[in-house]
């Protein structure tokens, strides 16, 4: 079954090692959970070590969060992880139209 949602994926992109301290900063702002990403950043500047290519590395948490909550935990990462801190966090959000298969997210969004 399909449901309509007032959701938005919250996308946020931080340096590796900080997604543990992004997750606990978005869930005091009201987010129930996370996905976890490992990546790589691909920029114009390069590290070369050893004659190899390093780029570097990027950890992407995704959540599902009603969009107030995805404006509170948007403000709490700029406050305290935004993009002149160590994390270099990076977040946007896309809505969610409709979504199948996440367990509780029905009663919670008011359906």
């Amino acid at each position: 079954m399909e449901y309509k949602t007032n959701m938005k994926s919250l996308f946020i992109i931080v340096n590796a090692g900080f997604s543990s301290d992004v997750i606990d900063i978005a869930r005091e702002a009201g987010a129930k959970g996370a996905t976890i990403i490992n990546a790589r950043g691909e920029s114009a500047s390069h590290h070369m070590f050893m004659g190899i290519t390093v780029d570097s590395e990027r950890e992407v948490i995704l959540t599902l969060v009603e969009a107030e909550v995805a404006e509170k935990v948007m403000a709490a990462l700029s406050a305290k992880t935004g993009h002149q801190s160590p994390a270099h966090c990076v977040c946007f959000t896309l809505p969610v139209e409709s979504m199948i298969g996440i367990g509780g997210f029905p009663a919670q969004c008011g359906i």
